[in-house]
């Protein structure tokens, strides 16, 4: 250290110090964005649509679970479609439970995004499940995107759909 000290003694004063000593890592990050000028890192968010049945995202930050809400699966003219689809998106935007947990969910969300940005998070990954991960998952996640794309960059990623047509 003293080596290390008589080596940068000719620059120290072009230098800013900060004792760290006593300082929480989160503090120590926000102080020196702040000196460089750099403000608060961009919170990416991903909505990310799975089926149950082939198990929870492990990435995942969040994980919420859509199957209460009503199944296109088991209209026979809805089954061969995705959540991506008009008549889909339709059947699910006239599910009572379907606009209801849209509701709480975006509530939630809108509530704790800005704290988890303030804590310097560069992504929240919030995963969408449903039993097939073709229908409700796909269009709650659809949807959370859409609202929430205007105030945050935001991906969406359906692990249901690209399961069955893998690039």
């Amino acid at each position: 250290i003293e080596r290390e000290r008589g080596l940068l003694a000719g620059v120290a004063e072009l230098g800013s110090r900060i004792d760290t000593s006593e300082l929480q890592p989160r503090v120590l990050q926000n102080w020196v964005r702040d000196l460089l000028g750099l403000g608060a890192g961009a919170l990416t968010l991903l909505f990310e649509s799975f089926s149950y049945k082939h198990g929870i995202p492990l990435d995942a930050d969040w994980v919420l679970d859509a199957r209460m809400i009503a199944n296109p699966h088991y209209e026979p003219q809805l089954r061969p479609l995705t959540g991506r689809d008009a008549p889909v998106i339709e059947y699910l935007a006239r599910e009572r439970l379907a606009q209801q947990w849209l509701e709480d969910v975006r509530a939630l969300l809108a509530r704790w995004l800005p704290e988890i940005a303030r804590e310097n998070r560069s992504h929240v990954t919030v995963a969408i499940g449903c039993t097939g991960g073709r229908h409700r998952s796909v269009y709650l996640a659809e949807r959370l995107a859409a609202a929430f794309g205007a105030e945050w960059k935001v991906l969406v990623g359906h692990r249901g759909l690209a399961e069955e047509n893998p690039a």
